[in-house]
């Protein structure tokens, strides 16, 4: 296994959110404790747990970093080191050997441990000099989560002795930040209240946050707002338009009022699940107190937002090289670099390999003084290059990604990362499906596209063939056949790819389908799908036939564990039995499908079966209509 040296300290931000909710039998009430609006009405309880539908109040969030961690008790000052992330995949690693041991003198760059990650097995350096006072993860452990402490480091070699000995993981350890570490929380405590709302300056109100539409939706933007401030809404009514990343959903009131603050204008993106977006009242008379009080705390935001700039500016200075790494400082010696003049991003400010390889990639480099001949030379040298850059740039512009393609491409790198892919792939004959197709069109008039019997086709090799209309289920670790065969289609739009399900698709006729299927693919081209019409499915169907594509590979969209790939019609040349039994050549059509399936569903059996269905509904396509 390869060892290579890697120092990256651990920050992991840890945040605790506290939600309550609040019952009332008044249609408009407040607790004084919580200070939390809740609604009800007709002597009904409800609970103000909805996401979108709760008051205002106060949060006492707290960031928390578990990685290097500055600690200290009455009697001496510690930091608990914590594991390390050495990979970007990496969730726990296991200590194969400790470098030092306890009592040992440790200088800035002294290898601590060997990690061993998902990839290989690392070097973890030492960032701080002082005395290794306690392991609280001995040699050989395994599955160590990243995060967790696994030793304490001392300043004074007399502190050694005041680390208790039963001290073990987070036990009898007490957090404290360091000096600048509260500072910075201070401020950013200060900021996020000021961004907040006060409700005790403003009169009984609603406040409105950015609803979960999809169970997968943690983010959405603001389309369009229905009603504008001072509009009267009544039950039932759209307030605004919001894309999610399945489409782009109405968000309806469920209470009467008025419209009186919208805290999140129109085509605002990534606004997240939680966040406030508007304030409704009662009386119309409220109307301008809430605009007035919310007008007045936005006011102090720039002010404040200005003098933390200033302050974060101040401490970028004073940090930037106050220590140096043993391999930065080599690569600056090389490229003969100015220390004072490169960014530390390091704990402390430390100046880490990667700031100095980030500068001389970035070109951002300032060589110390040299000969007036050889400074001419780099300057002219540096003047091409950023010419040069500034050419590239212009030759590409950035694409604005959608949030349905944010999502989309996020659970597709999911899917191949997690999900054992097992592809199988087949010919089948086409022509009966084109007489089938042909003879509902010249006998009955139906019109129905080679892709409305191909589902039914699927639908029918489903129900022949159970074990294949299964998912995996991750928590019980088995495969959990599905009741119902509901076949999702890949419908291209532009705001990406959407997948409405046909349900019940083998109770279903061909023609029903193919109504069904239409209605939908101009839903998700119009961005108006109704959740229940795209979440859930237990098979899918991506068709790529109307392109010039023979075959490909689809990835499995989770929690599904089957997706069927299909390509063009070829015509071909095959030996086929004639009515006298002679075998003759003739030109056939010919489709290639290929089915993509998780292997902890599909073995070869499964497969095996599934594949010999469809072969059999291709071949004898009119059975489907009995």
């Amino acid at each position: 296994m390869a060892l290579s040296r890697l120092r990256y300290p651990l920050n992991i931000s840890r945040s605790l959110r506290l939600l309550s909710s609040t019952f009332s039998t008044r249609s408009f009430s407040r607790t004084s404790n919580s200070r939390i609006f809740s609604l009800g009405g007709g002597g009904n309880l409800r609970p103000a747990s909805l996401s979108w539908l709760t008051g205002v109040c106060d949060s006492s969030l707290k960031s928390k970093w578990i990685g290097v961690r500055y600690l200290s008790s009455a009697d001496f000052a510690h930091e608990v080191l914590g594991m390390p992330a050495l990979s970007p995949t990496m969730t726990q690693g296991n200590i194969a050997k400790w470098r030092k041991k306890e009592g040992d003198k440790i200088e800035v760059g002294d290898v601590l441990c060997e990690i061993e990650t998902d990839k290989a097995t690392l070097e973890f350096e030492s960032l701080e000099e002082g005395y290794l006072a306690k392991i609280l993860v001995p040699e050989g452990s395994k599955d160590i989560p990243v995060g967790q402490p696994i030793a304490i480091t001392v300043e004074d070699s007399n502190d050694i002795q005041n680390v208790p000995a039963s001290v073990g993981g987070e036990t009898g350890v007490k957090e404290k930040e360091p000096a600048s570490q509260n500072v910075t929380d201070e401020d950013t405590k200060q900021e996020s209240t000021s961004t907040k709302i006060n409700a005790s300056e403003l009169p009984p109100h609603i406040l409105l946050e950015m609803p979960a539409l999809s169970p997968t939706m943690n983010q959405g933007n603001i389309v369009k707002w229905r009603k504008k401030e001072g509009d009267k809404i009544e039950v039932g009514d759209i307030l605004c338009e919001i894309e999610t990343d399945k489409a782009t959903l109405e968000f309806e009131t469920l209470e009467e009022g008025y419209l009186a603050k919208i805290l999140v204008p129109e085509g605002s993106k990534d606004v997240a699940v939680g966040q406030a977006i508007a304030i409704t009242v009662e009386d119309a008379n409220d109307i301008e107190t809430v605009k007035s009080s919310i007008s007045t705390s936005l006011s102090t935001q720039p002010e404040k937002a200005t003098q933390s700039e200033t302050k974060s500016e101040v401490k970028a200075q004073k940090s930037n090289t106050a220590r140096i790494s043993p391999a930065a400082k080599l690569l600056i010696t090389e490229y003969g670099l100015d220390a004072s003049t490169l960014n530390a991003s390091g704990s402390l400010g430390t100046l880490l390999k990667g700031d100095v390889l980030s500068a001389i990639k970035s070109r951002k480099l300032s060589p110390k003084p040299a000969s007036k001949e050889k400074a001419s030379h780099q300057q002219v040298e540096a003047s091409q290059e950023s010419k040069s850059n500034l050419k590239q740039l212009d030759a590409y512009e950035d694409f604005p990604n959608s949030q349905i393609r944010k999502v989309i491409a996020k659970r597709l790198l999911e899917s191949k990362q997690n999900t054992p892919h097992l592809y199988l792939s087949s010919d089948v004959i086409l022509d009966p499906l084109l007489s089938l197709r042909k003879y509902l069109k010249e006998q009955y008039d139906v019109k129905v596209s080679v892709n409305d019997i191909i589902i039914k086709v699927v639908a029918s090799a489903l129900r022949n063939v159970p074990e294949a209309n299964a998912y995996w289920n991750a928590e019980k670790e088995e495969v959990i056949l599905s009741d119902s065969v509901d076949i999702a289609i890949a419908v291209a739009t532009e705001k990406g790819l959407m997948t409405p399900i046909i349900k019940n698709a083998d109770h279903k006729t061909i023609s029903a389908i193919s109504s069904e299927i239409k209605e939908l693919a101009a839903k998700a081209r119009a961005g108006k799908l109704a959740p229940h019409e795209f979440q859930g499915g237990t098979f899918s169907i991506s068709n790529l036939g109307m392109f010039p594509v023979d075959k490909f590979c689809a990835i499995i969209n989770p929690p599904q564990a089957c997706i069927l790939a299909v390509g063009r019609g070829n015509k071909v040349v095959e030996p086929v039995i004639g009515p006298d039994g002679i075998e003759k050549p003739a030109v056939v059509n010919k489709l290639n499908l290929t089915l993509s399936a998780d292997h902890r569903v599909f073995d070869g059996k499964v497969g095996g079966s599934f594949i010999s269905a469809l072969q059999s509904n291709f071949s004898d396509i009119r059975r489907l209509l009995l």
